[in-house]
Parts: C-alpha cells; sequence; structure tokens
C-alpha cells in the first residue's frame, strides 16, 4: 500500500471541524434560548462514515449536512468495530432517517435523540439495543468533546451572562 492510500485511510476516520465533518459521530449544538437556561439541553444529530450530518430538524424532516441550529459544538467519536447487527452503520443510519421523515416532532417524546437512538438500535452498537432519548443524552454528555474552546463558548457563555444577570438582580432589589 501506497503512504497515499493509508493517510486516505486514515482521514476517512479524522474529524474535521472546519468542513464540518464528524465521521462515525454522534454531534450536538445549542438551541438558542433554551440552551441559555439549561445548557445540557440541545439538539443532536448522527453522522455518516464519511461525515456527513444528518438530524431530525422537525416534523417529518431530516436535514443532511446542515443542522436545525447552527454547526455542531460538541461530538462523540464512535468505533464503527462495535457495530454487532446486520447493518452497517451507513444502513441504520439511512433507516433511521427514513423513519423520521415520516414522523411528526415531538420536544419531549419523539426527537432529534429518539432519532439517533433508532440509529444506534439498529445497527445493535456495542451490542445493545436498548438506546431511548435519556440514556443516549447520558452517554453523549459523558463522552462527549467540545469542536474548540469557542464551541465551549457558545454553550455556556449565554447561561453564565444569564446567572450574572440575576445575581446583578437579586442583590439590587434586595
Amino acid at each position: 500500500m501506497k503512504d497515499n492510500d493509508q493517510i486516505m485511510t486514515n482521514s476517512d476516520l479524522t474529524i474535521d471541524t472546519v468542513r464540518h465533518r464528524y465521521p462515525y459521530c454522534i454531534v450536538w449544538t445549542p438551541i438558542p434560548l433554551l440552551t441559555w437556561l439549561v445548557p445540557v439541553i440541545g439538539h443532536m444529530g448522527i453522522c455518516m462514515s464519511n461525515g456527513v450530518i444528518r438530524d431530525f430538524a422537525g416534523p417529518y424532516y431530516v436535514s443532511q449536512d446542515d443542522m436545525a441550529f447552527g454547526n455542531p459544538t460538541k461530538y462523540w467519536q464512535l468505533s464503527s468495530k462495535l457495530l454487532t447487527g446486520g447493518h452497517c452503520w451507513d444502513d441504520s443510519v439511512k433507516q433511521a432517517s427514513d423513519e423520521y421523515m415520516n414522523r411528526m416532532h415531538s420536544l419531549c417524546c419523539d426527537n432529534c435523540h429518539s432519532h439517533v437512538s433508532m440509529a444506534l438500535n439498529l445497527m445493535q452498537y456495542n451490542g445493545k439495543c436498548d438506546y431511548n432519548m435519556f440514556n443516549t443524552f447520558f452517554r453523549f454528555t459523558y463522552h462527549c468533546k467540545y469542536v474548540s474552546f469557542c464551541a465551549f463558548l457558545k454553550t455556556w457563555l449565554p447561561f453564565v451572562v444569564w446567572i450574572l444577570v440575576l445575581i446583578v438582580l437579586v442583590i439590587y432589589f434586595q
């Protein structure tokens, strides 16, 4: 194998934050207002093996490469070696996306986290088929990395400003 071939193979798994390519990743971005009040709540998507993002963005709509609330600020790269189901990664993401293109979006019950969970269940990631919006949220929150320091600020700065304003108001009106 030539050096160029090896570079191409390794680059298939490389996170490219400039081009917003996150192969084998779950990605997350803040939802304005909602994330500003509760910074752990946000919008989730799952990426194809080539890094293209798919996210359940609204009723009967799964976007491709255009997340509903902006570019990812956090990601969790999973391993394609932990697929145990009969489906491959891309087939599972596509099948979950096709299913969610026929579903109504519900903020509390059937949402972007549910879409990601369905894809993980279809591929039986890590030998499991019990993913749901809650355990997917907790696993992601535990394992994720910020895309950059600016992404960290985009997630947390509005919350910090809101808390500081609240503290100042409480002190002022005492």
